[in-house]
């Protein structure tokens, strides 16, 4: 096996989705500890400084105790590397996690125990599926009071249309919760209350009647125990790999991230069932991990990471071939050639220098705007990598200014946000307004105190009157002028350059559409179509 190969078969890039409040920073953090990422145990239930969680870097995600920008981070663990992305988990920056998706190889999705699935978790699953991505489940708060295991299992199977099979069992719940029973390995592992929050290792048994287990727990728990994992072992399909790679079987974890509680075999069976790095698709064709020449794409920039510098950072999926620092490669939306001299492999916020990088690994490119979301870069081929989305705006607002005289500044600050995607940002055709489109009405809130942390600047954002923005496309340059003469007043360029059009309720939005019907109004479209096709206007 060459050195090629062997990096690409130990590395696992995953994505931790979940609807807020599940407990997914917690379990990220829980991660890092197993993976020797981080020292601190139990931060996230420290005092000041302590309390915050690693991957949670930015101000704004400190003071509302919510991840609201994706972060990576890379760690070993049991010979194998790992690239852990920590997804926005609020709803309004979905489309942060729908991209972030596009960078991974599997994911883990946290389902709170008492809750089950919520609306966030069936969006972002619904993400996973469009793209065929494995997902290992973590039920999580298996501590607090929970529902039945068989009614949850049964809500994800009937909820998301998946096969889904436990890789452990819990041994009651709440109070009475003493642990889980791991079905693949036939091992009991019990919560050692005495010790705090770390779990106590594993017991081996031969199966579900080895005396130990009579030994080890109460005579009511034993009994209910063997007699749901029979009931499982039958209602439930087998484990197989092959169905949980291409997307169709999810293996079920049951646990307690905040107790340190099943995190441990949690990445245990990332390491031994998530897939290594798989082959990404391109315009033409599939790009395999082990081709020998560097190729990858960003999929997210991330401006201010160090407020002391306006530093811009492109995160960059590898996708084959041995990065090293100092190589040359090929930035295919304006053909010229960038030397990767200063790559940085990631710790939410620390970095240290990459020196070199495998298939599957993430590394941020310092950069001053020449790398944008959906750009590819090669060493030499002329290829682009597809299915990098962006998408259209649901909430569209005017931005004021407190002072006039900074407007400069402004506009810098939001083509910044848009250029790393946090928003979408258009300059009307007619007028001197700009306009800026969220998901969500959480983001305007972020927006503007970002805007003042990083920029001093005070702004805030009003109502307009606009509904709905759609990128417009038009393979009639005849007709695309014609209605571009004829709606002048409703149009408006992103900050890529590329044509907006902007409607002031559903009735102007579909009597536009009746009345040019060769012009596409267009919800979602790939970040490389739109950076290419605008520079070649």
């Amino acid at each position: 096996m060459s050195d090629l190969q062997d990096a690409v078969s130990r590395r696992r890039t995953f994505a931790i989705i979940a609807h807020p409040d599940a407990g997914k920073t917690t379990l990220t953090e829980k991660l890092l500890l197993f993976g020797g990422a981080i020292q601190l145990a139990g931060a996230v239930k420290a005092r000041g400084e302590q309390r915050r969680a690693r991957s949670d870097w930015m101000k704004v995600e400190r003071e509302r105790g919510i991840s609201v920008t994706a972060s990576v981070m890379n760690f070993d663990y049991d010979d194998r590397t790992f690239n852990l992305v920590d997804t926005p988990g609020h709803e309004d920056f979905s489309e942060d996690t729908y991209r972030t998706l596009t960078a991974v190889d599997s994911a883990v999705m946290v389902i709170d125990a008492a809750k089950g699935i919520e609306t966030q978790t069936r969006k972002l699953f619904e993400v996973c599926r469009l793209r065929d991505v494995p997902i290992i489940t973590f039920v999580n708060k298996m501590d607090r009071e929970a529902r039945d295991p068989f009614e949850l299992i049964s809500e994800i199977e009937e909820t998301l249309a998946i096969d889904v099979t436990p890789a452990s069992w819990p041994i009651g719940s709440g109070r009475d919760f003493l642990g889980c029973y791991d079905l693949l390995r036939d091992q009991l592992i019990l919560m050692d209350k005495r010790q705090g929050d770390v779990a106590s290792q594993g017991v081996k048994c031969e199966g579900l009647d080895d005396p130990k287990l009579d030994e080890l727990l109460p005579a009511h728990a034993v009994a209910t125990l063997r007699e749901e994992v029979e009931m499982a072992r039958g209602l439930c399909p087998e484990f197989d790999l092959e169905s949980y790679r291409a997307g169709h079987l999810t293996p079920v974890f049951f646990g307690s991230a905040i107790n340190n509680f099943g995190v441990q075999e949690l990445l245990k069976g990332l390491g031994e069932l998530a897939p290594p790095p798989r082959p990404q698709p391109a315009d033409g064709r599939m790009v395999e991990p082990d081709e020998p020449k560097v190729t990858g794409f960003v999929f997210k920039v991330q401006a201010n990471m160090d407020p002391n510098h306006r530093d811009r950072i492109a995160f960059f999926r590898l996708c084959s071939g041995h990065f090293r620092r100092g190589v040359k490669l090929k930035h295919m939306r304006s053909g010229k050639l960038l030397a990767v001299n200063n790559a940085v492999l990631f710790l939410a916020r620390d970095r240290e220098l990459a020196e070199d990088a495998w298939p599957g690994d993430i590394i941020g490119i310092p950069n001053h705007g020449s790398l944008r979301i959906g750009d590819t870069l090669t060493e030499g081929e002329d290829l682009r990598f597809t299915g990098v989305p962006s998408f259209a705006p649901e909430l569209l607002q005017r931005v004021r200014l407190d002072d006039p005289m900074r407007v400069k500044h402004l506009r810098k600050a939001l083509e910044h946000f848009a250029e790393e995607g946090a928003s979408q940002v258009f300059k009307p055709m007619l007028g001197s307004d700009w306009l800026v489109g969220v998901v969500g009405q959480l983001q305007f809130e972020v927006l503007a105190a970002r805007i003042e942390a990083e920029y001093g600047i005070a702004a805030r954002f009003e109502t307009a009157s606009v509904d709905a923005a759609r990128w417009i496309e038009c393979e009639d340059p005849v007709e695309m002028k014609r209605f571009v003469d004829s709606n002048r007043a409703n149009l408006a360029e992103d900050h890529d350059g590329a044509l907006v059009f902007l409607s002031r309720n559903t009735w102007h939005m579909n009597r536009t559409q009746e009345d040019f019907p060769k012009v596409q109004f267009l919800k979602t479209r790939e970040q490389n179509r739109i950076v290419q096709q605008a520079a070649a206007q």
